[in-house]
């Protein structure tokens, strides 16, 4: 699996909690983004909530099947919730700690920190999602054509209360 975000780590986590082995290749902190501030999985560089819990509309629902299939994301979410109404919204930090504690301590999954320059030879699940480095997102565009490849800003402002006057 390459990519330690958020799908990566479900990705590794679940084929591992299935007997697979796997290897979690994640380029930070051999080399970050201008979005992340640490080196932890699952860092979240937007927003702190995943969205509706209530199984009424597809969020919430999507929640409820996830958990079903033993989500790390949502088991991690839930362990270092903040009230948010009717939303599921996490401490940032405590999150992204946890998610590595979790990834970290599976005895089948092996993390290698590295950046990834070119496509795997064998079976893989590419999930480096819109901070993909340049030089993997150009071994990505050579294989499936600039058409094929497409990634949207992860950045969202986040304004801090102690920075207003």
């Amino acid at each position: 699996v390459v990519g330690g975000g958020l799908a990566g780590c479900e990705a590794a986590y679940r084929l591992a909690s299935l007997g697979y082995e796997v290897i979690l290749e994640e380029m930070r902190p051999v080399r970050s983004t201008e979005a992340h501030r640490t080196e932890n999985l699952g860092e979240l560089v937007c927003t702190n909530s995943f969205k509706s819990i209530d199984p009424s509309n597809a969020h919430g629902q999507l929640k409820r099947e996830m958990r079903l299939l033993g989500s790390l994301l949502l088991s991690c979410a839930d362990e270092t919730s903040v009230p948010a109404g009717s939303a599921l919204a996490v401490d940032r930090g405590l999150f992204s700690e946890k998610m590595t504690e979790s990834v970290v301590n599976h005895p089948l999954i092996h993390l290698r920190r590295k950046e990834v320059v070119e496509l795997p030879e064998s079976p893989a699940i590419i999930a480096t999602g819109p901070l993909t480095s340049d030089r993997f997102s150009q071994s990505i565009q050579e294989a499936v054509g600039e058409e094929g490849l497409s990634f949207y800003d992860a950045i969202a402002p986040i304004v801090h209360k102690d920075s207003l006057n």
